[in-house]
């Protein structure tokens, strides 16, 4: 089964707020395209604090959103559009609540339907919206890897909405154990970049690292464990950073490419899907597009982190398929990937 939009809805507006990036995008259903789209990063303001801080993005949701949505309608030469997607969950409750609440308000106002959208469905079929796989490419079933800040999970895809958790983190998330390395290092935030330019000046063979839970069958993964091998290595060899962060690097993707490996083999697909921020790591795609025998598919670098277009693109499909959506205001801090439904039934 494959993948194909409805042209039911031309255009629909799409919100990102679940964490520090503020996303506004508008897709286009006839088109399958995205036709603008404005995104403000809040990197520099959570910088200085190592971290995100849930209070300081709620503000600056606040701040930025709605001149975002100015712009983008500008940039799209509308006056609006004919639906509203929003990221309802997970994420940070008061970041999710400023999106819920502006994409409910214009929804009200402008008479149109207002789709909840799961973050992570966004970013498991961000790689329609170009790059590696066009939507008419893309043949259900898929395993897909999400790889990001907050998650890490592996899905069986077998249709919209039709999700089979196959594996996910018992703890830290693969771009968490990055944040937390970069800081033992001494490193920026975010991360996942510092420790990943570090690695290039590093010797690969000096240090070898631990790949957890890779000596046990089962998908579940654990990067806590990581993180300390990082502290203490780190503690005996403080000169040695470049060589501690390719360890990192090696034992974090040797340990994904492991367990893709057993979940294309246990479901026996041969298409694996790669999304989330952790997914334009270079080495994590050098490493999955050498599994042999499959078809690895990436989302563009720009649409990894999060963005208002995989937002739109998800409320587009949803719509075109039927889904009814509840025009009441919904925000989750969790919710299960798998709990969500399959078109034609009510959404959450």
């Amino acid at each position: 089964m494959s993948l194909r939009h409805n042209t039911a809805m031309p255009t629909v507006l799409g919100i990102e707020t679940s964490c520090d990036e503020t996303g506004v995008a508008i897709f286009d259903t006839d088109r399958g395209a995205i036709v603008a789209e404005r995104l403000y990063s809040q990197i520099e303001l959570h910088a200085q604090h190592g971290g995100v801080v849930p209070e300081l993005a709620s503000r600056d949701h606040v701040k930025k959103l709605a001149p975002l949505i100015e712009q983008t309608l500008a940039d799209a030469g509308l006056p609006r559009t004919d639906a509203i997607a929003y990221t309802a969950g997970p994420g940070l409750l008061g970041a999710l609540l400023v999106g819920a609440g502006v994409a409910v308000g214009l929804g009200n106002a402008w008479g149109v339907p207002v789709i909840p959208v799961h973050h992570m469905e966004g970013h498991l079929l961000a790689p329609l919206l170009g790059g590696d796989a066009p939507a008419q490419n893309l043949q259900f079933p898929f395993v897909a890897l999400l790889v990001s800040g907050g998650h890490t999970l592996l899905v069986l895809v077998r249709g919209l909405g039709d999700y089979a958790v196959l594996g996910e983190s018992r703890d830290d998330a693969v771009g968490e154990a990055f944040d937390k390395t970069a800081k033992l290092l001494g490193l920026g935030y975010p991360g996942g970049p510092a420790v990943a330019k570090l690695a290039l000046g590093g010797d690969p063979e000096r240090f070898r690292l631990p790949r957890p839970m890779t000596d046990r069958p089962g998908l579940e993964f654990s990067f806590s464990g990581l993180k300390t091998a990082v502290y203490t290595l780190h503690q005996k060899h403080p000169d040695a950073a470049a060589d501690i962060a390719i360890a990192f690097e090696l034992a974090v993707v040797e340990t994904l490419l492991i367990k893709c490996r057993r979940a294309l083999e246990q479901t026996d697909c041969d298409t694996l899907v790669v999304a989330g921020g952790v997914a334009a790591n270079q080495r994590l795609r050098e490493g999955l597009n050498g599994l042999p025998g499959t078809r690895v598919l990436f989302p563009p670098p720009a649409l990894c982190t999060d963005n208002g277009a995989m937002i739109a693109h998800v409320g587009g499909l949803r719509l075109a398929d039927g889904v009814c959506p509840a025009t009441d205001m919904a925000a989750r801090a969790r919710w299960p990937l798998d709990a969500l439904q399959a078109p034609g039934t009510s959404a959450p």
